[in-house]
Parts: C-alpha cells; sequence; structure tokens
C-alpha cells in the first residue's frame, strides 16, 4: 500500500509541491527532466515506490501540452516520424513497470541514480553521440529498447531520449515536441502500466493528482524562459542539479 497522503505532513507536502513547481519550471525550460527532478526529490521524503507514482499525472499532463504547443498536425507528424522509437519505449515501458514492486528498494534507487548520474556527467563534459545515417535504425532500436526499460521501473526515460534526438542534430523547436510527444505517449504507458503493477492505486492518485497544479505552474514559467533566454547555459546549470540528484540517489542505494 502507498497510503501516505495525508500522513506526509504539512512541511514534507510543501516541499513535495515546491520540488514539484521547479521540475515544471525546468520541464517548460528545456523539454525534459521533470520526472527526473521529482523522483530525485520526492524520493527523499517518500518511498521510491510512492515518489514514482506520485510523478504520474503531472508527467502525462505536461507532455500533452508540451507535444500539443504548435498544434496536433505538428505532433502528429513527429510520432510518424519517431514512430519506432516510440513503439520500443511504449512495449519495454509497460513490461519492466511490472518489475518495480519486486526489486528491492535500494536497487531501485541505483537503477533511477545511475543513468542519471552518467548523462548528466557526459553531458557536462561535452560528450554527444554521434549517430550515422546509416546506423540510425539500430541505435533507434538500441537506445529505445533502454529508455523504455530504465522508464518503466523508474518513470525516467528522458537521458536517453534527449541524447539519441542530441545526436541527430534535431532542431530545438522540433526536439522540444518530438519530446513532448515520445515522453507523453509513455507516460500514459507508464500509467496504464502502473495501475496494472499497484503503484498507482487509490491512496497514491489524489497525491499525484495534487502535484498537477504545482507542476503547471512551474511549467508555465519555465515557457516563458524558454522563450525569452539562451537555452544552452540554462540547461547546463540544470544538468549539474541533475547530476546531484542522481549521486543522491544512489548514495541512497549504496548505504542507505
Amino acid at each position: 500500500m502507498l497510503s501516505f497522503f495525508p500522513e506526509l505532513g504539512f512541511l514534507p507536502f510543501v516541499f513535495a509541491c515546491l520540488i514539484t513547481v521547479i521540475a515544471g519550471f525546468v520541464k517548460g525550460a528545456t523539454g525534459f527532466a521533470m520526472p527526473m527532478i521529482m523522483i530525485s526529490g520526492l524520493a527523499s521524503i517518500l518511498s521510491a515506490e510512492a515518489a514514482l507514482a506520485a510523478l504520474i499525472l503531472p508527467t502525462v499532463v505536461t507532455n500533452a501540452a508540451q507535444a500539443l504547443r504548435q498544434g496536433f498536425g505538428s505532433a502528429l507528424e513527429s510520432a510518424k516520424k519517431y514512430r519506432l522509437y516510440l513503439g520500443l519505449v511504449l512495449v519495454f515501458i509497460l513490461g519492466s513497470a511490472q518489475l518495480v514492486s519486486i526489486l528491492p528498494q535500494k536497487l531501485l534507487f541505483i537503477l533511477i541514480g545511475a543513468p542519471i548520474t552518467l548523462f548528466s556527467v557526459t553531458q557536462i563534459m561535452g560528450w554527444t553521440l554521434q549517430i550515422r545515417p546509416e546506423h540510425k535504425r539500430r541505435a533507434e532500436i538500441i537506445i529505445g529498447s533502454f529508455a523504455g526499460f530504465v522508464g518503466g521501473l523508474s518513470g525516467v526515460w528522458g537521458p536517453p531520449t534527449v541524447a539519441y534526438l542530441t545526436a541527430l542534430n534535431t532542431e530545438k523547436r522540433e526536439q522540444i515536441r518530438i519530446q513532448g510527444v515520445i515522453y507523453g505517449l509513455g507516460a500514459v504507458a507508464l500509467l496504464l502500466a502502473h495501475i496494472k503493477s499497484g503503484v498507482f492505486n487509490a491512496d497514491s492518485a489524489p497525491f499525484s493528482a495534487l502535484m498537477l497544479v504545482p507542476a503547471m505552474i512551474g511549467m508555465w514559467v519555465g515557457v516563458k524562459v524558454q522563450d525569452r533566454l539562451d537555452q544552452a547555459k540554462f540547461k547546463k546549470v540544470t544538468l549539474f542539479v541533475l547530476m546531484i540528484a542522481g549521486l543522491n540517489l544512489v548514495r541512497r542505494g549504496l548505504i542507505g
């Protein structure tokens, strides 16, 4: 059972709202990172399963808003263009989500924190994937499968997706829209998978619904920043924050 509300308490609830506002802000400004920030922050006051349940509805709604910002037609074209990647992500999310209740919590923290840390460090160091056209399909299969597997376990499938799109030299506006489509459909799959796994249930759903308000407020402000500021500099700061958050999760997995 994930019966943590209202037993969570006032101050932890305020902290959860603050974390979600920050996650929404970063999401609006960069197009990704909401699940990473939420799972990293909320896991410091909740169990890994409860933190995962809390991010599900905010992830679904914010990604829908991001994907449809340029209209339904543009979102549909993006879905067609990346249909293989999308399909693999969805299949592996549905499969690996069933392992959440089986895996030890410490192992789950490591599985969540390690990809976040690896992605952040490599990006900060300036390393990026370079995918040649003849290797695109192979890369799509490998990265899409990995992203879905990690996503089903942790609710986080952004890092490999961002790395993949960056390696293809995707134009910024299109990349943000495609991320919304990929993450949005993946989030729906995550919701369905965790209804089945029992992580998202009558006890955890109300708290996840409450987190929609701070998530949307943060995203609204973040989108304003995205339209005005140099995103490259802001993203670099975000990567440092994510690196610290990822290392903290790994620490919890290793030493508690």
